[in-house]
């Protein structure tokens, strides 16, 4: 625990590359901005499982890890506020992916639309660290980042 008491939650997240090398987005409905695939690990769950099962549910794709990209924990870039006021300081896992089934299908409560963009060319606004996470995956295999 922090200073204040309270506890960095661990979340997983994909970036998932099509054939062309462009990145899978998902359009978040509480924040109205661009994001890959992820959330919280939950109980039980490795961070890997945790990263195929939120891109199942957030875009209907089935995927399988190729790599860890990095682990990401700097506030600004991890802080999530949520509509009831309560931040988040979040520690995000994060997995490049592969597609290995399923269909594009987005998720009414987790992502307006899905998006395939070169990872040059982002979509506006984007979650803060995301265009990091997309930039460190596209870099290709390596040690992966601590950010």
């Amino acid at each position: 625990m922090g200073s204040t008491g309270e506890y960095r939650p661990a979340s997983a997240g994909a970036v998932v590359f099509d054939e062309s090398g462009r990145v899978c987005l998902i359009l978040r409905p509480d924040k109205k901005c661009w994001a890959v695939p992820g959330g919280a690990i939950e109980d039980n769950e490795t961070a890997a499982a945790a990263a195929v099962r939120e891109v199942r549910e957030e875009t209907g794709l089935e995927v399988e890890v190729l790599r860890l990209v990095g682990v990401y924990s700097t506030p600004s870039q991890t802080a999530i506020t949520y509509p009831d006021g309560a931040t988040r300081i979040w520690v995000s896992i994060v997995f490049e992916c592969t597609v290995v089934g399923g269909e594009l299908k987005p998720s009414t409560d987790e992502a307006l639309r899905i998006e395939w963009h070169s990872p040059d060319a982002l979509p506006s606004p984007m979650m803060p660290g995301h265009g990091f996470r997309i930039r460190d995956a596209a870099r290709g295999w390596g040690p992966a980042f601590y950010r």
